[in-house]
């Protein structure tokens, strides 16, 4: 009887373990390259970034070694065109503030509810219609919008609110909000579609009706990005420069009443940035400070956003 030892079969020379296969497809020439390129685009993005905060704080630096910063946080008026002049921005951050109040009001419920509505209840068809239909208010420029808040809803406003001016926040603030709904919608109904259909599956298997599934586990489910859907359309209304100019009006003042003519800060940009002010003067260095601060609110805005999306993310 043989006591020899049964051979081993040796692997094939071109049979190589799978990270080896993979590390040598990544340091191909071709993959190198497109991950370079990826990289450049990814670099432009964040210098562009850096590049207008550096040009944003360089240009306010003149303004406030004019302006203490007592003053441009405390005064209440701003009127940097005037004789006398005033340098308090909250005179534009009290317009800013009621335009975003009353646009988030709009946007926020109608654009989650078209997104349950897409996501949940419609059929596939319709889902087909809808939400292109929905997403190409996105592709309408904003001036037409703000021809729209002053030819049509302010006169419609003032059929139902006697004496309201014909610039005022509150057209203004409506139209913004239509403007943000559709990037309410689409994100929104991005996250609930993210949602795993064992979630729902299981809750129906508990007796639970197609409201209940949608409102006690789909949403809070997708609650991080529908927050973050939140924040970043808000984000956006806070930026926004046609609507306001055009149906806003250029009165910066300090109120709640939103039947009153006012002024956002980026209403203040474009109207001094039409090339009537000139290059050095306060009033022309007071922009960069506005945008400055309009910069920051929107980035600790991302930040904050960022910051909920990581906290309340749910992995599935």
């Amino acid at each position: 009887m043989s006591t020899e030892p049964s051979p081993t079969l040796d692997a094939p020379a071109d049979d190589r373990p799978q990270d080896d296969l993979t590390q040598q497809v990544y340091n191909s020439p071709k993959e190198r390259a497109i991950k370079y390129l990826l990289g450049a685009c990814a670099l432009v993005s964040v210098l562009t970034t850096i590049g207008i905060a550096a040009v944003l704080v360089i240009e306010s630096i003149p303004f406030f070694q004019n302006v203490a910063l007592a003053e441009f946080f405390g005064d209440t008026r701003w009127t940097p065109q005037f004789a006398n002049k005033h340098f308090g921005i909250w005179a534009l951050l009290s317009g800013t503030v009621l335009v975003t109040v009353i646009s988030a009001v709009v946007a926020l419920p109608i654009g989650l509810a078209s997104a349950i509505f897409i996501s949940e209840y419609a059929v596939p068809w319709m889902r087909q219609i809808l939400k292109p239909g929905l997403e190409l208010l996105a592709g309408v420029p904003t001036v037409v919008y703000g021809y729209f808040a002053l030819t049509f809803v302010t006169p419609l406003l003032q059929t139902f609110i006697p004496g309201l001016g014909v610039y005022n926040a509150l057209s203004g603030g409506i139209v913004v909000g239509i403007m943000i709904i559709p990037m309410v919608a689409s994100l929104s109904e991005d996250a609930l579609q993210a949602v795993p259909d064992s979630l729902g599956q299981a809750a129906y298997a508990l007796g639970a009706t197609k409201f209940e599934t949608v409102v006690r586990v789909d949403v809070p489910a997708a609650f991080s990005g529908i927050m973050a859907s939140f924040i970043l359309a808000v984000s956006r209304a806070i930026g926004e420069t046609m609507i306001v100019t055009l149906a806003a009006g250029a009165t910066p003042r300090m109120t709640l009443n939103p039947a009153e003519s006012i002024q956002t800060m980026t209403a203040f940009i474009v109207q001094v940035s039409k090339g009537d002010t000139p290059q050095g003067t306060i009033v022309y260095q007071s922009i960069f400070a506005v945008g400055l601060v309009l910069f920051l609110i929107t980035l600790v805005m991302n930040i904050i956003a960022n910051r909920i999306t990581l906290h309340y993310q749910e992995r599935y």
